[in-house]
């Protein structure tokens, strides 16, 4: 792979920095940012070299079907978590953004990828009983000063809603992927470091983590660059829980546009750090639904363009079995609209609406193309009468600008509405995100969300 080796390097030189170059605090934060790498940038260490705008979007594709099948199974799982087989799969194509935190004291610096619908954070641990090849620094408990293990009488490993079990008085989880991936290790407190940039970064202690010495089958762990994952779900253990306080519970992206040239880093911002929306704001609330760890929204119906389609109360709301309903996912990058959502193809009523409106334009369909999608017409530079899509949510109406519905190949002349078929769940994938200020807010137990220029929102 293009690259690879030149950015490893520079990363093996950035994990032995000590963390003291950060200048950090150890006070608790009302806010802090930490940039979010998309795999492909060129800031990241997976990154693939210089690809055509056609290969980075096949990527993307195939990442937004990893990801729908990692969903599928979280969704189809028993929404009590059990301790020696959680019912999940993880496959390294599965996520699409990563970030970089230290670990410790002194601070061992590692790539995590990213989870809005992950909770527990882990990595690669020493002394390792099974660890897969990693090309930094793994972290070793025994060298930093400020580790403990999480004692079995923590909430989090006793009581009728643990999370973590206590075997010989290690309070310890194991967590059986898919396929014959598994990571076992012991639940521990840490302080951690939040780089933003090379002269600021913020350490936060006694954040519960996994240190996973026990990882198999890991499938993400090709150019052995990433160590664990981080989560920002509802569930207890995920850091936006965690720092609940320090935070006012609240955090927030701005995800530049995937087309640019450069994909540039965008920004996660936690609490203080979150900028105040130059004009109004749109809010919805969050759906509660016991179990599931998901932004879960209550969306009432679509609109293509000016139409109004006209979906019947309760299409998109989820079942009682846990497989159905709508949330907003930055991991899956393609939106997904459920084939069946309480008997209605939504995805293919959709899909047919902006069929109607551009034939109605005269425009010429074309087959099937590289990208994969179902929907696709030639045009020409000339033509400007794309249709916007509404998704009309309960207190709000989230507009996305023609420009982030579509796909657009310039070169070959013909564009393709960006949109997927879902297996018992809708998605509001992060290509509808684009440009789009999102404000995760748990205090309100709601999602705010305004347009912005996200390339303006630099680390």
């Amino acid at each position: 792979m293009a690259g690879v080796s030149s950015v490893l390097d520079i990363t093996l030189f950035l994990c032995l920095i000590t963390i003291s170059a950060f200048h950090p605090t150890y006070s608790k934060p009302n806010g802090f940012s930490l940039k979010l790498i998309p795999r492909d940038a060129p800031e990241s260490p997976l990154y693939p070299g210089n690809l055509t705008l056609l290969e980075r979007i096949q990527r993307m594709i195939k990442f937004s079907e990893a990801r729908s099948h990692y969903l599928d199974l979280i969704s189809s799982s028993n929404s009590t978590v059990e301790i020696d087989n959680i019912s999940l799969t993880l496959l390294r194509d599965n996520f699409f953004y990563m970030v970089q935190v230290g670990i410790g004291s002194p601070a061992t610096l590692v790539f995590l990828l990213l989870d809005t619908g992950g909770s527990l954070i882990w990595t690669q641990c020493k002394p390792c009983q099974n660890c897969y090849i990693q090309a930094t620094p793994i972290y070793d408990s025994t060298q930093s000063w400020s580790y403990r293990k999480l004692a079995c009488n923590h909430p989090f490993c006793q009581g009728p809603r643990a999370l973590y079990q206590c075997v010989n008085d290690e309070c310890v989880y194991n967590i059986n992927y898919g396929g014959g991936a598994l990571t076992r290790g012991i639940a521990s407190i840490e302080i951690f470091t939040f780089p933003f940039n090379i002269t600021t970064s913020v350490r936060i202690a006694d954040i519960v983590f996994g240190c996973s010495n026990d990882n198999r089958n890991i499938q993400f762990a090709k150019n052995g660059v990433i160590s664990g994952v981080l989560g920002l779900s509802l569930n207890p253990d995920s850091l936006l829980s965690q720092l609940a306080d320090q935070t006012q519970r609240r955090f927030s992206y701005c995800l530049v546009p995937f087309t640019e040239a450069q994909m540039a880093p965008s920004v996660v911002r936690f609490g203080d750090d979150i900028p105040a929306p130059p004009g109004g704001i749109s809010t919805t609330p969050f759906v509660t639904r016991p179990g599931s760890p998901f932004y879960n929204l209550n969306l009432l119906d679509i609109s293509v363009g000016s139409r109004k389609l006209g979906f019947p109360p309760g299409t998109f709301a989820y079942s009682q079995s846990g497989t159905r309903g709508f949330f907003i996912d930055s991991g899956a990058l393609i939106s997904q609209l459920d084939q069946n959502a309480n008997g209605r193809n939504t995805y293919r009523e959709v899909m047919g609406a902006f069929q109607n409106y551009y034939d109605s334009l005269h425009l010429t369909r074309i087959g099937r193309v590289p990208e994969g999608f179902q929907l696709c017409y030639s045009y020409t530079p000339q033509f400007t009468q794309f249709a916007s899509m509404t998704y009309h949510f309960e207190g709000s109406n989230y507009v996305v600008d023609p420009r982030y519905v579509n796909f657009y190949n310039h070169e070959a002349g013909y564009f393709c509405v960006a949109m997927m078929p879902g297996n018992g769940k809708s998605i509001l994938g992060a290509w509808h995100q684009q440009n789009m200020r999102l404000i995760y807010d748990l205090n309100t137990h709601a999602l705010q969300f305004t347009p912005e220029i996200c390339a303006n929102d630099n680390p």
